[in-house]
């Protein structure tokens, strides 16, 4: 059997890692359009400062390809699938053989229809390439225009004023991240931007006007006086790349429908990471999962479909974000909560906040404890039940609640 890997982020390069590490020994090869499959999340952090270059942010290093038997076909696309005939077609016109596909196309920077949002001086960050040019604009007390308040506008408005830049942050919703952190954590994450120099508002952008040398201009939908900037930055999602599914018939909606092994619509073809939407036992489409740790499963999991193996075990969903020096953990789905249960207090060195429903633990949240997360999820996936004010107390380790 040969296997060919489209795509090289954290999904792509997770699978070929799993499929050596679960046995396979047959032909692998992962095609990847840039020069080597880098890490996403330092491009709002540490690579657009400058403190970390992108061989410093390579998800392995050039042996490892050469250790692991994978063939790395690199500055390259796949163009077409041809699953009937066992081939990938590449933008140079070469033919792969592949007995089985594994799609890991990531997916693209959202751009809503803005007007005027076609301007040079409208950013998204999503590739290297992105922020190098984004890089280039934030110099010191240089005005950014941050849109939207999630995890990448979030993080880049944090590394901008930490560069010297005059930053605005918008977002329609007062509250962003609080169906994931809850509200009263999310709020003072929030805050967090007013605390370190930053101008947060709670607006849509109705327009861009490009004023050439001068920068931009752009109209808010609250009402208030139009501002200029000379550089703005759209943090407002991402749109799975399903193009190569589509064009081979794949079932797509809203992502590239798969099913527990990670299997589309075409036996021979799987799809892993941000692009793969996952049908749940009911035959409901779930929602895509868009996190770090989500993609690197679901490449352990193709794997063992590819292989006849054991899949991984489900855990609850986890994810991370750093800013302005303090890190944030989440794990579960807060929404589902009932009540909260607040371990610490806001502002101390580290905190957390634990989701509740039925006498259990659904969720939780930290700021710098790490620990608390970890010994979080451990509750909900083996269903611990939760005892109040053992939770809240920050003298009692967490450990001895994970024995019941």
């Amino acid at each position: 059997m040969s296997v060919v890997i489209v795509g090289g982020g954290i999904a792509g390069v997770s699978t070929a890692a799993a499929l050596r590490s679960q046995g396979y020994d047959g032909d692998l090869t992962l095609v990847d359009g840039g020069e080597f499959p880098y890490d996403r999340p330092p491009l709002s952090k540490d690579f657009l400062v400058g403190t970390r270059t992108l061989e410093q942010i390579a998800l392995q290093q050039p042996s490892w390809y050469d250790d692991q038997r994978v063939r790395l076909v690199n500055r390259t696309t796949v163009t077409a699938l041809r699953p009937g005939e066992g081939k990938l077609e590449l933008s140079d016109g070469t033919l792969l053989p592949a007995d089985r596909v594994v799609l890991a196309t990531g997916a693209g920077a959202a751009r809503p229809p803005i007007p005027g949002a076609d301007s040079e001086c409208v950013h998204v960050l999503r590739t290297a390439e992105d922020a190098g040019r984004l890089r280039a604009a934030l110099i010191p007390g240089a005005r950014l225009l941050v849109v939207g308040a999630g995890l990448i506008g979030a993080e880049t408005a944090s590394t901008a004023v930490r560069l010297g830049c005059e930053v605005t942050l918008v977002d329609p919703v007062a509250v962003p991240l609080a169906a994931a952190l809850g509200s009263a954590l999310a709020a003072w994450v929030h805050a967090l931007h007013a605390r370190n120099g930053i101008t947060t508002r709670q607006a849509a952008v109705a327009s861009f006007t490009d004023l050439g040398a001068a920068g931009i201009e752009a109209r808010l939908t609250d009402g208030s006086p139009a501002r200029t900037y000379d550089a703005v930055l759209l943090g407002v999602g991402m749109v799975p790349h399903t193009a190569l599914a589509e064009r081979a018939g794949l079932e797509v909606d809203r992502g590239i429908v798969v099913d527990a092994g990670q299997v589309t619509s075409n036996p021979a073809i799987l799809a892993v990471g941000d692009p793969a939407r996952h049908r749940g036992v009911d035959g409901m489409l779930l929602p895509r999962a868009e996190h770090w740790e989500a993609a690197q499963t679901d490449g352990a999991r193709a794997a063992a479909t590819l292989l006849g193996g054991p899949r991984p075990a489900e855990a609850a969903s986890w994810f991370w974000t750093d800013r302005h020096a303090t890190h944030i953990e989440g794990v579960g789905h807060m929404a589902s909560a009932s009540e909260t249960v607040v371990r610490g207090s806001f502002g101390d060195p580290s905190f957390a906040v634990f989701g509740l429903r039925d006498g259990l633990v659904v969720a939780a949240a930290s700021v710098d404890d790490s620990a608390t997360v970890r010994a979080a999820r451990r509750m909900i996936d083996r269903r611990i039940p939760a005892d109040r004010d053992r939770l809240a107390d920050s003298s009692v380790n967490l450990r001895s609640l994970l024995r019941g």
